[in-house]
């Protein structure tokens, strides 16, 4: 041990963080092994590049132009056409589902894992099992189980394995059709560079954004599980959103029909001014444009029809090709920064508690890999049908539970 820690010591000092060792020595053995091993995973230059980057901002002229898109239910006679096709591939086992589920459910007053949440329907089902439902009902109509697949968090891994063991998998087999996989993470620093520390000794590390799925299916081998299970698309989205349609063969047949490796869905912007970010081409390649950058004449703009030249927004219900998040998996992703509160432990050992932003958290965006593709599909569908988040508490009156409870039960029940 005493030379893997002189050469920790050696890369500390070379990128100016030796006080990750500060306090190495009031940590139990566990606890010693654990930071060294955190440490030794840490991508130094990616770190101090990220952080040396904060506040810059790329200067690049950016063609932004708006992308075409379905309508669902203007299809027609192609609905059929589509529905057969998508119908065929998910009754030859080709599909899976992929849940984004390691976040808390802290802004909603809920102690756990944000998918553990009860949103307040007469049965009680925990979002968990709202989505498992889905996948059950839809398994049966095609008479194949749909593979699911739930990324986690290094924070609620362990809460989330064990409310599905209470629940007996809701009727799934782990490593058969229920796999647990882990979301990455990086370093949270301070406004001097510094990574900081938490309170049990440890680096204090945040979740690498929804960016971070391609890496984390690859890395921990679940792409290659899903080959062998002779998945070829895979269906990502959040656990928040309780009408998440993971199984749908229509949006499935018009992505295998135009042989494209992504296909989303999107709902119309409820309002010009709604913040939300919207598909677009970006010098061509498909993308979405934060409601940041998007300027007021964008906003405004319309088409021949009346229609929003900028309005099919991004609801984190895509469709993808698995080699297409093999290729996405090796590509870095650009990260974003965020400045958040974070407690951590001084150089006094001292417990620091802030009431105001105080550290930089990286997080890599899932959009961000749109690019990587010539085309994509995007098929709009009804907001009310097939979107009902739950961020917020019932308190701010919107994508809270209350609101997703009543379409809920509008529209599945």
């Amino acid at each position: 041990m005493d030379d893997k820690l002189e050469e920790i010591k050696n890369i500390l000092k070379k990128y100016g963080q030796e006080h990750l060792l500060n306090h190495y020595e009031q940590l139990d053995e566990m606890h010693k092994k654990e930071l060294i091993n955190q440490i030794k995973e840490i991508k130094f230059e990616l770190v101090n590049s990220l952080y040396q980057n904060v506040g810059k901002k790329e200067k690049q002229e950016d063609k932004i132009t708006p992308i075409e898109y379905l309508d669902k239910y203007k299809l027609y006679d192609d609905y059929k056409y589509y529905e057969n096709i998508g119908k065929k591939a998910i009754m030859e086992g080709k599909l899976a589902a992929v849940t984004m589920a390691g976040g808390q459910g802290t802004r909603l007053g809920h102690k756990g894992p944000k998918g553990t949440y009860d949103i307040g329907l007469a049965s009680h089902k925990s979002l968990f099992e709202l989505l498992c439902d889905h996948l059950k009902e839809e398994g049966k109509k095609y008479n194949v189980t749909i593979p699911w697949f739930i990324m986690t968090s290094k924070e609620n891994n362990k809460e989330t394995i064990e409310f599905f063991e209470k629940n007996r998998y809701f009727g799934y087999q782990k490593n058969k059709n229920i796999f647990f996989f882990n979301q990455g993470e990086l370093p949270m620093m301070d406004t001097e560079g510094k990574i900081l520390i938490g309170e049990d000794g440890l680096i204090k590390q945040a979740a690498d954004g929804h960016g971070g799925i391609y890496e984390s299916l690859l890395k921990t081998g679940m792409t290659k599980e899903m080959k062998q299970m002779g998945i070829e698309w895979v269906f990502i989205a959040g656990v928040d959103n309780c009408l998440a349609k993971m199984v749908d063969p229509v949006l499935m047949g018009i992505a295998i029909d135009k042989e494209v490796t992504v296909a989303c869905k999107s709902v119309v912007k409820a309002n010009p001014q709604e913040k939300v970010g919207v598909f677009c081409r970006r010098n061509g390649k498909p993308n979405v444009i934060e409601y940041s950058e998007i300027t007021e004449e964008m906003a405004q703009a319309t088409d021949e029809n009346g229609e929003l030249l900028y309005g099919e927004s991004h609801i984190l219900c895509n469709l993808f090709k698995v080699d297409a998040v093999e290729r996405m998996g090796a590509t870095p992703l650009p990260y974003h920064v965020a400045y958040k509160k974070a407690s951590y432990i001084d150089k006094d050992g001292k417990l620091i508690e802030p009431t105001s932003p105080n550290a930089y958290k990286f997080e890599a965006f899932l959009f961000d890999a749109f690019g990587e593709v010539d085309d994509m599909a995007i098929l709009r569908v009804k907001r009310e049908e097939e979107f009902a988040p739950v961020k917020n508490a019932d308190a701010a009156g919107v994508d809270c539970p209350k609101t997703a409870r009543e379409l809920y039960q509008k529209f599945k029940m």
